[in-house]
């Protein structure tokens, strides 16, 4: 059985889904079982990965897990000795690209305890480490909502954003056991937040503009989510591909034997969430 926590999450609930369509016995881990609204046949069930109390039940009949970083001092430290004490043979840990920068920063440093404290167990493991997820831009869809500018810095910087369904999919292979892969992984293009508003428009037949504002007032809007250390991170990796562009992997393709979804697939399965009915212009009509 394999065990996948965080399950309601971007990369979780597609892997649920994934590995219930291939026809795995899957355990799904939520803090909320009543309001997971995961796939027919999966196992649910309540726990938290930060309540070690609650982990010996979740990990009865476990042999693979899927493991959503918690960050902080030993952190993962419970759920690790509960794992090797009910017999988990494999972890597949989600990781960050952010560990293989020269300069890892706040987030790459979080990132990098998660991947020591795993391969330090009993365990074998797997690391997957996406770039930037595409399902970021949803913070953005309230403003096209509305028909305003998608505010933001550093506008013509170089991203290659990879969808949350192909990081599940490469989790899946992932899972596989096998002793210390790593699976660096973006989308298939290299991709500004200019250019990604304006796909968004052209993908639903809607108007979208990106506007340039201050360094200063992002960062007041992401500290309202993040700690400051990770803001600056994510803000300084973001003027930094302006000259330096993150370059597009194959590995998505080499793991799944298909292309990786290219951003405009992405905004076509998320239309809803821009004010659009899928596959259609916002107002147009359905048939």
């Amino acid at each position: 059985m394999i065990l996948v926590t965080g399950a309601t999450g971007n990369v979780g609930r597609n892997l649920v889904r994934e590995l219930a369509d291939a026809g795995e016995e899957v355990r799904a881990l939520t803090r909320e079982p009543a309001t997971a609204g995961l796939s027919d046949g999966v196992d649910v069930v309540e726990g938290d990965l930060t309540r070690p109390a609650t982990l010996p039940a979740a990990l009865q009949g476990v042999d693979r897990v899927f493991l959503f970083p918690v960050h902080g001092p030993g952190a993962l430290d419970g759920f690790l000795a509960a794992a090797e004490q009910a017999g988990v043979r494999h972890i597949v840990l989600l990781s960050s690209d952010s560990v293989t920068f020269s300069e890892p920063g706040w987030i790459g440093e979080q990132h990098l305890a998660c991947e020591r404290a795993v391969a330090g167990s009993a365990m074998s493991w797997a690391f997957v480490r996406p770039s930037l997820f595409m399902a970021n831009d949803l913070g953005w869809a309230r403003q096209i909502r509305r028909g305003a500018a998608v505010r933001g810095v550093y506008g013509d910087g170089g991203m290659a954003p990879v969808d949350e369904r192909d990081i599940a999919a490469v989790a899946a292979h992932a899972l596989t056991p096998s002793a210390g892969k790593t699976y660096e992984l973006t989308g298939p293009q290299t991709l500004s937040q200019v250019d990604r508003v304006r796909i968004i428009g052209e993908t639903l037949g809607v108007d979208t503009r990106f506007e340039e504002v201050p360094r200063g007032d992002v960062r007041r809007e992401l500290l309202h989510r993040l700690p400051a250390p990770a803001a600056d991170f994510l803000l300084d990796q973001l003027a930094a591909s302006r000259t330096k562009p993150v370059q597009a992997l194959p590995t998505v393709e080499k793991v799944t034997g298909r292309p990786a979804r290219t951003y405009a697939q992405w905004v076509a399965h998320h239309a809803a969430a821009f004010g659009a009915e899928q596959g259609l212009p916002r107002g147009a009509a359905s048939y």
